[in-house]
């Protein structure tokens, strides 16, 4: 056992002091000590039945033979944080999250680890940490909310944030907006959408670090409880056959996650986050492989915001392998990746039921030939930007309008509030990314604005930063170079006709190659003074194009 190490030996006497003041027994210390990563707080509704999943785990340790032993991890709520700037704080937690787990993990020893997140950063993060450490590890998620009603129809965060924009324009009484804040989030888990979180987690269970049902099992069903208790007993079977992350996470297993990306329609922050979690595992991931599997990935879920189907149908219709059987019908998956049930993919997904064909679209009759994502290229991203196509009215796919330049988010709001944002209008909004931001906030704020007031189908947004998983329409994230970095987002002037195309991966600037060149020669991006750990990150920060990941 590596904990051995400082448990054996008159040398190790002090420790086994400190442990006996931890009230723990020698039948204790002579098991493996397992490692219970909880992320249990009260601020989040992803994380406020975490203590319920981390006591399911505890137990499911005990009961195989080793010694639970919970630490937390830390988690933001992006919702609670959205439109100010708390946002900022938001993907710089993913990093932070990683480091926290490794100095504790490195620091005390453990054998083995379980690991318990659910919302947004903490999910990548405590993946990347998994890969830095490489000892046996396994994830439970907290699970997913349910869904809402309002009048009949079932609701989520994105639903609420629209209400907003709909009662700006006047199209929503104050009674109604009332009515959504109080129904729209029914119970704990995380927003019960495909939002990043939801995404996170189900392409944990596709990378092969989770059990099924990790990423669709409802927070408040009781399978989830004894999902975590099985969580528990898996671990110490991957203890004692030394089955590690890097084992599991391989190229393989990441060309499946991103396989199965584009069938569900994930969360553009996903090709944040899958990046930098290969990056832990010494692999490269690029724009450009997204682009490829894509091509020939069938979109087979719209679920929250792109359509109108929830995590809990999700789950009901077969869940995350469900949808793998289907791809692994034109051998679209590596079926031979081991995972951490101790078995192959095709073995975990041999008999796995398409049971709601409204929810999961047969392979033979998707809603899209291609994928969920878009990664699109042109004199206006050079490096790449991404979209979530799955979520793009047909009529936006292709758009040209004039450029409405906001230097920052609240800009933006400001004016898309006044009601000066018009029909075939491009809102420009820069200085957002990782770098200048900076923390490369989520702008749901906007997006849903856009689409409340009715203008989801005649207006684009696209900026250096990044939107909500629970963004829909034409909403184009990570352009990169960000204009902190000197990205050409940062010479685009009021007026200017922005070209987008996404079917052919397309955006575009319509000026001169001479005028191009000349204001990207004169081009002075503008830096913001900072202080505390937002300077720190941005001074390590990557671009969004790789991940955004610490140099």
């Amino acid at each position: 056992m590596k904990s051995d190490a400082i448990k054996h030996g008159a040398g190790n006497a002090p420790h086994r002091a400190l442990y006996h003041a931890l009230g723990m027994t020698k039948e204790e210390l002579d098991r493996p000590l397992i490692g219970i990563v909880s992320s249990y707080n009260e601020i989040v509704p992803g994380h406020m039945n975490i203590d319920k999943i981390t006591e399911a785990v505890r137990l499911g340790v005990a009961m195989a033979g080793g010694t639970p032993i919970v630490f937390p991890a830390i988690a933001v709520c992006d919702g609670i944080a959205m439109g100010h700037e708390g946002m900022k704080y938001s993907l710089i937690t993913r990093d932070l999250i990683a480091d926290s787990t490794e100095a504790m993990v490195r620091a005390h020893g453990f054998d083995a680890l379980v690991m318990i997140p659910n919302c947004d950063k903490n999910v990548p993060g405590l993946l990347m940490a998994a890969a830095r450490l490489n000892i046996p590890t396994i994830f439970v998620s907290g699970g997913p909310m349910m869904a809402g009603h309002v009048d009949g129809h079932k609701t989520s965060l994105s639903s609420m944030f629209e209400a907003v924009g709909a009662y700006s324009a006047g199209k929503c009484t104050e009674k109604k907006l009332t009515e959504y804040e109080c129904k729209s989030c029914p119970t704990c888990g995380s927003c019960s959408g495909m939002y990043t979180a939801n995404s996170m987690n189900c392409l944990t269970e596709v990378l092969g670090m989770g059990l099924r049902g990790n990423g669709t099992i409802p927070a408040v069903y009781s399978a989830r409880i004894e999902l975590a208790k099985h969580a528990g007993m898996k671990v110490m079977e991957l203890w004692e056959k030394n089955i590690r992350p890097r084992d599991i996470m391989t190229e393989k297993a990441f060309m499946n996650a991103l396989t199965v990306d584009m069938a569900l329609g994930c969360s553009t922050n996903s090709m944040l986050h899958l990046p930098a979690i290969a990056h832990e595992c010494e692999i490269d991931i690029n724009l450009d492989i997204a682009n490829e599997i894509s091509s020939k990935t069938p979109n087979l879920c719209h679920l929250a915001p792109a359509g109108r189907t929830y995590m809990e149908e999700l789950d009901e219709a077969g869940g995350v392998y469900a949808v793998m059987n289907e791809l692994n019908k034109k051998g679209l998956l590596n079926t031979d990746c081991i995972t951490a049930t101790g078995k192959t993919v095709a073995e975990n997904i041999a008999g796995a039921i398409n049971l709601d064909h409204n929810v999961i679209r047969p392979i033979d009759n998707p809603f899209s030939e291609t994928g969920g994502i878009a990664v699109l290229r042109g004199n206006l991203a050079p490096d790449g930007c991404v979209v979530k196509r799955s979520a793009v009215s047909e009529k936006m796919l292709r758009h040209e309008g004039p450029a409405r330049v906001f230097e920052s988010e609240e800009e933006a709001q400001a004016a898309i509030n006044a009601g000066l944002i018009n029909p075939g209008d491009v809102v420009v909004i820069r200085y957002e990314g990782p770098k200048g931001g900076p923390g490369m906030r989520e702008m749901l704020n906007p997006t849903s604005a856009i689409m409340g007031m009715g203008l989801g189908e005649s207006v684009a947004l696209i900026t250096d930063g990044r939107f909500s998983g629970a963004t829909r329409g034409a909403s184009i994230g990570h352009v990169s170079p960000e204009a902190a970095s000197g990205g050409p987002i940062g010479i685009v002037r009021e007026g200017d006709i922005i070209s987008i195309d996404i079917p052919e991966n397309r955006l575009e600037i319509k000026i001169s190659d001479e005028e191009y060149a000349e204001r990207m020669k004169n081009f002075v991006p503008k830096l913001k003074p900072l202080s505390g750990y937002l300077k720190r990150y941005a001074a390590a920060v990557s671009s969004g194009a790789t991940g955004a990941i610490l140099n």
